[in-house]
């Protein structure tokens, strides 16, 4: 492992850097509140007491009221109201612990499902090496958003069934660089001693393959979660993976074109809060992939 590496290093060097430290902090902010209002909204659903779901919320983000509808952004409204007169500024508020939900169960299951294909191709080659990449191939050919409808449409384009569609879709690049890994330090002597000393194969994948690789692959996860929540978005804005009546950022935004131009607001505030969490993660990954290949030292 580098001196370019770990956890702490990492965080020094973000906080050193402008365009580092202002994305940590989007992304910070943004898990941090997705973690405590996703924490209320499932004790809210368990303990069958809806209030909780709000409790932090300007307003109650399921209530209607026609005569506030298109209400403009105000010190009542800080972003307006929708078409049924539900504070947009809350229902952005109450969507945001799904987005994050998705991002964090797709990146981490593309993660495992690509470390063990990679791995499995990279160490074993001849004809699992060819199989293996040729179907990685065959995904990567494809707009991962096709993929994903042609997936998600025939189980009802649910939200269960969008994030099954994603993971299916989402392992190939992921595959592609455990597989790059592998190759380069299956000959190493560490490997050669591992297995002098005794050490399982599954034990010898997994501490000295997969963990020798993860700081490199959480810097690109970190610039992977904006994508996966972009693409998410995008579903959402289609119609795919929404559960109504709960808000989702992409669908919301896409009620919102209707109302363009005269009000803007609609759509302009979940579409510009989609792009301020992908702008946050795209700095956060773009700074530690400079940090893990040594670009950025301190």
């Amino acid at each position: 492992m580098s001196e370019n590496s770990g956890i702490r290093f990492m965080l020094k060097a973000l906080i050193r850097d402008k365009a580092g430290l202002l994305g940590l902090i989007i992304v910070s902010l943004f898990l941090l509140w997705s973690l405590i209002q996703g924490i209320l909204e499932i004790l809210s659903s368990y303990l069958r007491k809806q209030y909780l779901g709000y409790i932090l919320l300007p307003h109650n983000p399921y209530q209607y009221n026609l005569q506030l509808a298109f209400h403009p952004p105000s010190s009542t409204f800080l972003l307006g109201t929708n078409a049924e007169g539900e504070d947009i500024f809350s229902r952005i508020l109450y969507a945001l612990p799904r987005d994050a939900f998705v991002a964090i169960v797709v990146v981490f299951s593309a993660i495992i499902i690509g470390g063990i294909l990679g791995i499995l191709a990279g160490y074993l080659g001849g004809i699992i090496d060819e199989i293996l990449m040729r179907v990685t191939d065959a995904f990567l050919s494809l707009p991962a958003l096709i993929l994903v409808i042609a997936i998600t449409v025939p189980l009802k384009a649910t939200f269960l069934a969008t994030i099954l569609g994603l993971a299916i879709v989402w392992w190939p690049t992921y595959a592609r660089f455990y597989r790059a890994q592998t190759l380069r330090i299956k000959n190493m002597d560490y490997i050669s001693a591992a297995k002098l000393s005794g050490v399982s194969r599954i034990s010898l994948f997994y501490r000295y393959i997969f963990l020798n690789s993860v700081d490199p692959v959480l810097a690109y996860a970190a610039l992977d979660f904006g994508n996966v929540i972009l693409t998410y978005s995008t579903l959402a804005f289609l119609g795919i993976g929404i559960t109504p009546p709960i808000p989702e950022l992409g669908e919301m935004a896409a009620n919102g074109v209707t109302g363009l131009p005269q009000y803007w607001w609609w759509a302009l505030f979940p579409g510009l809060t989609i792009l301020i969490i992908v702008i946050g993660f795209v700095l956060l990954g773009d700074r530690l992939q400079d940090v893990v290949a040594g670009r950025i030292t301190y």
